[in-house]
């Protein structure tokens, strides 16, 4: 998921290592248009424009240094640092890999939402529905805000965190059917919303919010399907650990061992030794857990599975890497300290929620 792998450290690489200097501190952000939301999120720096003469190309290409993000070798605009002094306790140790983000709260913060979410998914089936639709609602507002800020659209947020909550609601209670009901309401009430503001921009912002009801809490409402079943709690337990596995599978493997780049103009950290690694150790997961956690769950059917989720959790990676890179920002929030919002921890989860609860009906059945 984006660049910690739910509470793994970001190195030079989040998939691969990379062979850069010590990057300077991030500049700043500067003011926001709106109050209250500066902290949210990281701006993308600009790379000044090229032209003028050669001194001045060659003082703009002295401060091109450091990567644009952690994770990723890019440009980024920097006022040049003095050299550290050698043993001084600043000086970089040689071969060492940066954690790039705050390990000791990332680690907190997983531990916390992990505590969170066992112990509504298994008292109270209800109340990990509602942590579903607060989830859905916060990443909502996050990516209409982001939006906002960076592209000036206006996805109407109110209609598609109140169609976003019936949404989950619906498909708990009757299936993907009530879903898709919802569904259709959510987008007829974006386009009427949005009605009572001016028509500039209007098919823009109508496009924009159909495609965050659909984003978020369309594929947030697969989780709620599978928790719908007899055995619901253990079908998204397995989700869970299958995504999670696969993000720190691939974080591992990548880091020691990556060289050759998965999609270096998506996201340049991630690479073809992560993949692998993250397709071997969601496979093994996927046996053991369709073996001992699912009732009539047979081992192969568990290797089947963690394919597919090692494939669908990279996509939604790689999926939020293109949109964050469009909007120019490095995390859709800050909510969660050392993983950055809610829409950073779900990127990799929400497109794989569909994959799991189809493969769990082909497999074992929807009831």
């Amino acid at each position: 998921m984006n660049d910690t792998s739910w509470g793994a450290p970001s190195s030079a690489g989040y998939w691969g290592s990379t062979d850069r200097g010590p990057s300077s501190p991030a500049p700043s952000a500067g003011p926001v248009r709106e109050a209250g939301v500066a902290a949210q999120t990281r701006p993308m720096p600009t790379v000044p424009a090229s032209g003028g003469d050669q001194d001045d190309r060659d003082q703009r290409a002295a401060h091109l240094r450091g990567p644009l993000f952690r994770d990723e070798q890019e440009f980024d605009i920097h006022p040049q640092e003095p050299a550290p002094v050698p043993d001084s306790p600043q000086a970089p140790k040689a071969g060492k890999k940066s954690a790039g983000r705050d390990l000791r709260a990332a680690i907190g913060v997983g531990v916390g939402l992990g505590a969170v979410i066992l112990a509504s998914l298994f008292i109270y089936k209800p109340v990990f529905l509602g942590v579903i639709v607060l989830a859905v609602v916060v990443g909502l507002w996050e990516l209409t805000s982001r939006l906002a800020e960076r592209k000036s659209i206006k996805a109407p947020l109110v209609p598609l965190a109140l169609g976003g909550a019936a949404m989950v609601i619906a498909g708990y209670v009757d299936g993907a059917e009530g879903a898709w009901i919802a569904m259709a309401f959510t987008a007829l009430a974006v386009l009427v919303w949005r009605m009572t503001e001016p028509p500039d921009d209007y098919l823009k912002d109508v496009t924009a919010g159909i495609f965050a009801a659909f984003y978020v809490p369309f594929l947030a409402t697969f989780v709620a399907l599978m928790l719908a079943a007899g055995d619901g709690a253990w079908r998204v337990l397995t989700f869970l650990i299958l995504t999670v596995v696969s993000d720190t599978g691939a974080y591992a493997v990548g880091w020691k061992f990556g060289k050759r780049k998965l999609a270096p103009r998506i996201s340049p950290g991630k690479t073809r030794e992560g993949l692998l690694g993250a397709v071997a150790f969601a496979m093994v997961a996927g046996a053991l857990c369709m073996r001992f956690l699912i009732d009539d769950g047979v081992w192969w059917q568990g290797l089947l599975l963690g394919l597919a989720v090692a494939v669908s959790a990279t996509l939604g990676d790689l999926g939020e890497s293109m949109i964050k890179r469009d909007l120019g920002i490095k995390d859709m929030g800050a909510l969660l300290p050392g993983h950055g919002g809610i829409m950073d921890r779900l990127d990799s989860l929400l497109p794989t929620a569909p994959v799991v609860w189809l493969l769990m009906v082909v497999f074992v059945g929807g009831a």
